[in-house]
């Protein structure tokens, strides 16, 4: 094993020289030799569903790696939870009450119903009779009530309130600032049902509406300053979803059983191990069957096609990777976020930070097609309202050197780096997170394409950073970063204000202004029902986040499972959650394995 391991290392190195020439190379198109692999001959390889013939055995235990070499931080609340590792263990526990369809609107097929008003400005949603807790108690109105109240409240300290559908609901802003004990657009009707009124009304609440409860009879007891560090949310959260928590060991693996409240029915796995396995030991885990199910690192494509023991699934993510400049800070008692750091204010040094990067070949050359360059905000995984027509920041080493110069960034020091308009030394520090074989390779791909342009960029501390770090020092802005390279899952909801807004927390750059609020206003309005206006709203704020350079989107990705051969009846969506874990099943009780 080791020598493959050694391969894999060699040829992403031999591959990363291939990247470093195109980069040094002042062409804009890259080699013409070039015979990467194209991401659309791949987009046809990949199929979205298990196949598997055989007769599934009763029960069966599922082995489930979090891909990661980092702790799971072990915030198990959708109400709390941030990071990826804990969303992958919370989807078997929890549920929004609303199940959404392929264009992720809102339907009536999950474990409650609903209905709009005809202003649009009221949703009624109604749970059904046979929904319970996994402690078997019943999960009603109130509970929802509770989620909303706990997420609007002063002493929340999670990130979903910067929600637009949060905050315009009727009486929220009372609420939160305490002047009201209650939300008075949140009204319990009966145990059952519960109905929600906005100010104005917005198209995200068909895709973006909040219904996933709190069982307020486990947490009421709970400060709501101190709800996400409880052992009720750490060791012994409380879910509606298909299973339960039995065990879990902080960081490293949580053990669930199936939950025999399940509204849906009985689930068809006794139980799921889910454990943290790190991206160089991945490939190695599914082969000796350790592992029946991972998001499969798609640096490792080359090495993983062959194996016989475990399937490829595949879909463009709900997803993009990008860089961010801090440009100022949140100001967390106006709660809004301040453009005040002088450093990348011309947005003509952005912008040629963004041609400067030659995201074609990483994609095609360390990612195997699997991800290819980002041109806007909004993935291509929204066709509605991704713009097509966007050429976003192709490589371009030329253009860069001379909006540098136009920048002011003309003289350069002894070492041959640029320095700032007067006269200083002018350095970068990049902030970059460690992880799987391409991390380092891919941060000093990209510190180089700088270099090639002049510019003088170091990692943050010397070295990347772990995850738990890395959005540590991300979310305090810590004064030491300049810029960072992060990625974002959107999410169903295409409203980017959740992203990108004033008074949004997870607006990272802390990039503001009257146009990106205007337009970001215009895309939930009320007249955005009309989806031509709203497509051409989106296309314009892509056109303008574009120009602003902000944000360099740099590649869009296809997400890879790994899927022993002994799983049935699973199928893998855009939208992870669209996995039904409830009918998943196995046809052994050992996986397949292979030498």
């Amino acid at each position: 094993m080791r020598k493959r391991k050694w391969s894999s290392v060699f040829s992403l190195l031999v591959m990363l020289v291939l990247v470093l020439s195109a980069c040094n190379n002042s062409s804009s198109s890259g080699s013409k030799e070039d015979k990467a692999v194209k991401t659309e001959d791949l987009a046809s390889k990949f199929p979205t569903t298990v196949k598997n013939n055989k007769k599934a055995i009763d029960g069966g235990v599922l082995n489930y790696g979090i891909v990661s070499d980092t702790p799971i931080e072990g915030t198990f609340n959708l109400a709390f939870y941030e990071g990826q590792p804990d969303f992958e263990v919370i989807k078997f526990l929890d549920d929004s009450l609303l199940k959404t369809d392929r264009n992720y609107e809102i339907t009536n097929g999950g474990a409650a119903t609903y209905k709009l008003s005809n202003d649009n400005k009221t949703m009624t949603i109604k749970i059904k009779d046979n929904v319970n807790w996994s402690d078997g108690k019943p999960v009603t109105a109130e509970d929802l009530e509770f989620a909303y109240l706990v997420i609007g409240n002063k002493d929340y300290t999670g990130v979903r309130y910067g929600d637009p559908l949060f905050q315009n609901i009727v009486g929220m802003d009372e609420y939160h600032k305490g002047k009201a004990k209650n939300i008075s657009g949140v009204k319990v009707i009966d145990d059952k049902t519960i109905s929600i009124t906005w100010k104005s009304a917005n198209p995200s609440e068909k895709t973006g509406v909040w219904t996933t409860p709190l069982p307020k009879h486990y947490l009421k007891d709970v400060p709501i300053a101190k709800m996400a560090q409880s052992d009720k949310i750490r060791l012994h959260p409380l879910g509606f979803g298909p299973f339960k928590v039995k065990k879990v060991v902080p960081g490293e693996s949580v053990e669930l059983v199936r939950n025999d409240h399940y509204w849906a029915g009985k689930p068809k796995l006794k139980g799921v191990v889910i454990k943290v396995v790190n991206p160089k030991v991945v490939l190695e885990a599914l082969k000796k069957g350790e592992i029946d199910y991972a998001a499969f690192p798609v640096d490792q494509y080359e090495s993983a096609k062959s194996a016989k023991n475990f399937q490829l699934l595949g879909t463009i993510d709900l997803a993009y990777s990008y860089i961010g400049f801090k440009l100022g800070h949140w100001d967390a008692k106006k709660q809004e976020n301040v453009m005040d750091n002088p450093k990348f204010q011309n947005k003509k040094l952005r912008q040629a930070m963004a041609y400067a990067l030659d995201n074609k070949s990483v994609g095609e050359k360390i990612y195997h097609g699997l991800r290819f360059p980002a041109t806007t905000l909004i993935p291509p995984s929204f066709p509605e309202w991704h713009d097509k027509s966007a050429k976003g920041y192709k490589y371009d080493p030329k253009k860069a050197k001379k909006l540098l110069d136009e920048a002011g960034y003309k003289d350069v020091d002894k070492d041959g780096y640029r320095e700032d308009p007067d006269g200083k030394k002018f350095v970068i520090n990049f902030l970059s997170m460690s992880g799987g074989d391409t991390a380092e390779p891919l941060a000093k791909f990209y510190m180089q394409c700088w270099k090639d342009v002049g510019l003088n960029v170091k990692l943050v501390n010397g070295r990347l950073a772990e995850f738990n770090s890395f959005y540590d020092m991300v979310k305090k802005d810590d004064p030491k970063v300049d810029i960072y390279s992060g990625a974002w899952g959107t999410g169903t909801d295409v409203d980017p204000y959740g992203l990108y807004g004033r008074n949004v927390m997870f607006n990272y750059t802390r990039f503001v202004s009257k146009k990106n609020d205007e337009l970001l206003e215009k895309g939930h309005s009320p007249k955005a029902f009309d989806t031509a206006y709203r497509k051409k709203v989106y296309n314009e704020w892509q056109k303008y986040m574009n120009e602003e350079a902000a944000v360099i989107p740099t590649l869009y990705r296809y997400q890879l499972y790994a899927v022993n051969n002994r799983v049935k009846n699973l199928s893998v969506y855009p939208d992870e959650t669209g996995t039904d874990w409830s009918k998943v099943s196995l046809t052994s009780e050992k996986a397949d394995t292979q030498e």
